[in-house]
This record gives C-alpha cells, structure tokens and sequence, in this order.
C-alpha cells in the first residue's frame, strides 16, 4: 500500500513538473503580443477618437464663447462702476486696471490677447471716454452672432 501510495505521489509529481515546465516554456514563447491583437486594440482606440474627438473641440469653443461673455460683463460692470463713481466714463481699460476697477486687463479668449479689445464711445457727444467694449475677435460664434457684436 505505502508502495503504491509513493509511485502515485512520484506519477503526480512528475505530471505538475511537466505542467510546470510545459507553462513556462509557453510563456517564454508569449511575451508580446500578436499583430491581430494589436490591430483590434487599435480600431477600439480609433473607434473611441472618433467619437470623442468632435466633442472635446466643440467643448472648447463653447469654453471660449462662455469665457468671452464673462469677461464682457466684468468690464462692462467695471465700467459702470467707475462712471456711477466718477461721474465720467473711463478713457481706457488702462485707466480702470490702474483705478483698480479690474485686477489686469483680460484676454480676449478668442484671439488670446489684450491687445483687440475695442473700445466704443459714448453715443451722445458730451461724454468722452469709454462707453462699452467689445472683442475684436474676428469670425462668429456657434449661435451665428458675430464676436465683435456681443
């Protein structure tokens, strides 16, 4: 009994060995992965791009739009401010950075600089100054209105 109870264990062991030694010279063959993987892997990837693609953009021109209209408000607000406070509109948007109406003169989001701003004067004569501001941004916005219009 005990003998066979041995060559069962030792036929046992030897079966694990040679699963074992089986497993890792399978492994050893298999260490990259095959061109059909990796071509399905790649269409899942440019399946995915393509559907987010599109929105990630029209995401960031909303972002700029909303961006835009915020920034046309905090000026608009600072100069009426400065006109409610002075009783004369201001000159420039220098003058209400410098008055401390705004913290530093924003970036247009659309053209990413300070520098196309326009400024619009007051529609009756006797006031001189700084009436409204808008962007200089050239093209129109996703509801069809005009930048330079808002």
């Amino acid at each position: 009994m005990a003998a066979m109870l041995t060559r069962s264990m030792s036929a046992r062991l030897v079966r694990r060995q040679a699963f074992l030694a089986w497993g890792a010279a399978r492994s050893a063959r298999r260490r990259g992965f095959t061109l059909i993987e990796l071509l399905v892997v790649m269409a899942i990837v440019a399946i995915l791009l393509t559907i987010a693609g599109p929105r990630y953009f029209d995401h960031l021109d909303r972002a700029r739009e909303n961006a835009l209209a915020q920034s046309l408000a905090v000026m608009r607000d600072a100069i009426d401010k400065h006109k409610a406070d002075t009783g004369n509109y201001p000159r420039d948007i220098e003058e209400l950075v410098s008055r401390r109406y705004l913290r530093a003169v924003p970036k247009d989001p659309i053209t990413d600089s300070t520098e196309t701003w326009l400024i619009v004067s007051p529609p009756d004569a006797t006031d001189a100054g700084m009436w409204d501001v808008r962007s200089g941004a050239p093209g129109r916005a996703k509801d069809g209105t005009s930048y330079g219009d808002w």
